[in-house]
């Protein structure tokens, strides 16, 4: 493995060559003013938005980009006010961070949730394989690894080309297996099954309907799933903060962190179907080449382009980074998200733009976004949650008192005319 030392000097000489001192003065804005913690490029004063350094990439035949749906402003705020720009967000006196390819990333610390810098972290994009980190976070905690299950012909239904594990239609493997199947080597066919098995009497319809449920349990606003896999299909997006949550979701759990650090591994023979046992290896060169590697996920489709999630240890401390929409030239998708690592690990601890939210925060929160209430059997965390949001007594709590008073009223009513018909009514 490189040092991490030469690593860092190697990228930042190839990524970041020509970008200025401080992202304070960004090619192309000299009179945008740098990005303050808490307050978004754009969002403010009507100041334009700081753009994000950029790679050169070499021009490439790809299909139109698929149109997202209309942004929410309140999701744009998830995590903080400064995060709901289309352009560079880093904290004041930051070193530029490096030019990439990629249209939108995001740069956190697992731990603490702090949100180090982005770019365009709410923006809609195309996740491709990054997905299947939304199917773990989901179905990790539904399946036992131990159990033995049979791969359909309904599972091996994916695109010609995509990636493939190779499991056999018929053939018995453990969950284990195809968990790694799905990590490694970004198994599609891995990624439907799985997605049945957790998916209930539905299905894999089921599996995904959960895996949109747990998006929107993590804070996830932005995301939908529509196949478990992440091959392409219409209304399909996610945004990097939001694989930020995914991500940081995936990493607390201990199997998935064994998982996603693991090289290879062996498939088992299918003898009832006469097919021989092999071995697959890890896709993501990272664990590989980046000292403190912890793992994560690369992804490409036409539509996506390249997408890569991926985290690693220094210090003592764990960042993780989200990628979408990069081209492999002049540097692919996880040696971006490495030269992005290697720029929040020289930031200062506490530095940063906003917060990753916690599992079920928003939930808690009316201001978490539309149709989120706080649910009826809300717990008293939550309910303490969404009365420290205004504990003063304002045009609401008026409002709440004066209906109260009138279904009292209401009902003391109905109660006198229950009893006066009390007599001629027929028992039940």
């Amino acid at each position: 493995m490189i040092p991490a030392t030469a690593r860092s000097a190697t990228l930042t000489e190839g990524v970041a060559a020509g970008v200025p001192a401080t992202a304070g003065s960004a090619p192309a804005a000299p009179a945008a003013a740098p990005p303050t913690a808490g307050v978004a490029p754009g969002a403010t004063g009507g100041a334009a938005a700081l753009p994000c350094p950029r790679a050169v990439a070499p021009k490439v035949k790809r299909s139109p980009r698929p149109t997202p749906p209309p942004s929410t402003p309140e999701h744009l705020v998830v995590g903080g006010d400064a995060l709901a720009t289309p352009g560079l967000v880093v904290p004041p006196n930051a070193p530029a961070p490096p030019r990439v390819t990629a249209t939108s990333w995001l740069v956190a610390d697992l731990d603490s949730g702090e949100v180090l810098g982005g770019c365009g972290p709410h923006e809609y994009a195309t996740p491709a394989s990054v997905q299947k980190l939304l199917l773990a976070a989901t179905m990790l905690p539904r399946l036992d690894p131990d159990a033995v299950v049979t791969v359909t012909r309904e599972d091996l239904d994916i695109a010609p080309g995509s990636s493939a594990v190779g499991l056999l239609a018929g053939g018995r493997y453990p969950v284990r297996t195809l968990w790694l199947g799905l990590l490694l080597q970004s198994g599609n066919e891995a990624a439907n099954a799985l997605a049945r098995l957790g998916g209930g009497p539905d299905g894999a319809a089921g599996g995904v309907r959960a895996m949109n449920e747990e998006a929107r349990r993590l804070g996830a606003l932005q995301t939908r799933a529509v196949t478990p896999s992440g091959l392409d299909a219409a209304g399909q997006f996610t945004s990097a903060y939001d694989l930020a949550l995914i991500a940081r979701a995936c990493f607390a759990d201990p199997t998935f962190r064994r998982y996603a650090l693991t090289e290879r591994t062996r498939i088992p023979a299918q003898k009832a179907l006469r097919g021989k046992g092999f071995e697959i290896q890890n896709e993501n060169q990272l664990i590989y080449r980046y000292p403190g590697a912890l793992g994560g996920k690369t992804g490409f489709t036409d539509y996506a382009r390249h997408t890569y999630v991926g985290a690693a240890e220094r210090d003592g401390r764990r960042l993780v980074v989200t990628l979408l929409g990069a081209e492999p030239r002049p540097l692919r998708g996880w040696e971006q998200g490495a030269a992005l690592l290697d720029w929040g690990f020289t930031l200062p601890r506490g530095a940063t733009v906003g917060r990753l939210v916690e599992p079920g925060e928003l939930d808690a929160s009316p201001s978490g976004g539309p149709d989120a209430p706080p649910s009826a059997d809300a717990s008293p965390a939550q309910a303490s949650a969404s009365a420290g949001l205004d504990d003063a007594p304002g045009a609401g709590t008026l409002v709440a008192s004066a209906i109260g008073l009138v279904a009292i009223g209401l009902a003391v009513v109905a109660a006198r005319r229950g009893r006066a018909s009390s007599s001629s009514r027929p028992a039940r």
